[in-house]
């Protein structure tokens, strides 16, 4: 168990899903068969092999982690503009060509500006960008559970500003740090309901402000309780997609394509449970649908990566995966405090 190298293994997996689903992405299922055949593409193409993105902003949530890190009490007024100013990095890099959603544009221009994130924040918005580049939150050792929920929740809320968002950006978090804690895959979608109930009407103030205050909210409570609800729902979805255990369809079928925060976690939960040891496999299944690909496959690839660390994954892919440094430098940060817990 000392070996596994979990937070390396969920690091480098999100961008091999990444890289896999990224020429997927806009094709449907017959074009995907065409170009690619029938499960899809076979590894990360090219010399680096490209992300997009999903994985940029990921390496942006963990750099600013490590960056609030160095500096405890490790708190919102620490982290927040450690995540900022790592955002508006990303939306000024010349590497910011990688179709980036429009919601993640419009929240860091807004911070750019000068603006405070809860004006810049996308306020009606769970676009996957929320939960896409959480996981690093989840590997975090140590943090007590009430900072990981809250943090997972603020990085989300950067950016997407609806309360489902912020619940499956906090499940996503979770999912990571359970895997990565050794839980069964098979135990997992029990213990994300049982959260969704056990923090109904959690609302984290400290971590989040004013956010919930808008017309027709009456509190924090009710605001948060949507985004939990929906989750719930999905994850309904996933259930009966796990009984019919079918790993040959497309899985946007079952549990929807992505393109929204709940519906990207369950799918992409879909995609590792149909293959819970066998990670080249969930991220495949994840680059073959016709949804959110690349955001599909990262977060199959996180999962799977936490729970079987880095030596499940075939060793060429490491040197050959674009931002392999910064993936690693993450990585070497928590691996052995996961490993050794």
């Amino acid at each position: 168990m000392g070996t596994k190298r979990r937070a390396s293994g969920a690091m480098f997996g999100l961008a091999y899903g990444d890289a896999l689903g990224a020429p997927t992405e806009f094709l449907n299922m017959r074009q995907i068969h065409q170009r690619f055949g029938e499960d899809g593409p076979r590894e990360p193409s090219g010399s680096p092999a490209l992300v997009t993105d999903d994985t940029q902003m990921a390496i942006a949530v963990a750099e600013g982690l490590l960056d609030a890190l160095e500096h405890p009490p490790f708190t919102a007024d620490r982290v927040t503009p450690m995540w900022r100013r790592r955002f508006v990095d990303w939306l000024r890099s010349p590497d910011n060509d990688r179709a980036p959603g429009n919601t993640c544009l419009r929240a860091c221009e807004g911070m750019a500006a000068g603006r405070p994130w809860l004006q810049a924040t996308q306020r009606n918005s769970k676009g996957c960008g929320a939960n896409m580049r959480v996981a690093p939150v989840g590997l975090v050792p140590g943090l007590p559970d009430e900072a990981r929920s809250g943090a997972s929740q603020l990085q989300a809320a950067l950016t997407h500003g609806h309360p489902t968002g912020l619940a499956a950006s906090e499940l996503t978090a979770w999912a990571v740090r359970w895997l990565a804690g050794g839980m069964a895959p098979a135990d997992l979608p029990g213990a994300l309901r049982d959260h969704c109930h056990s923090q109904r009407t959690t609302y984290h103030e400290r971590w989040l402000g004013g956010l919930w205050q808008r017309p027709g909210v009456d509190d924090p409570a009710a605001f948060i309780a949507r985004g939990w609800d929906e989750c719930l729902g999905v994850l309904d979805r996933l259930d009966a997609a796990l009984a019919r255990a079918d790993r040959a369809s497309d899985p946007c079928l079952a549990t929807g394509a992505g393109w929204i925060a709940e519906e990207a976690l369950a799918t992409g939960l879909l995609c590792f449970l149909l293959f819970p040891d066998d990670p080249v496999s969930a991220i495949r299944r994840g680059a073959a649908s016709s949804g959110d690909s690349d955001s599909l496959a990262c977060l199959a690839g996180s999962f799977a990566g936490a729970h079987l660390g880095m030596d499940a994954w075939p060793p060429a892919w490491s040197s050959r995966i674009e931002y392999a440094g910064r993936l690693a430098r993450v990585g070497a940060a928590w691996d052995q405090g996961l490993d050794g817990r």
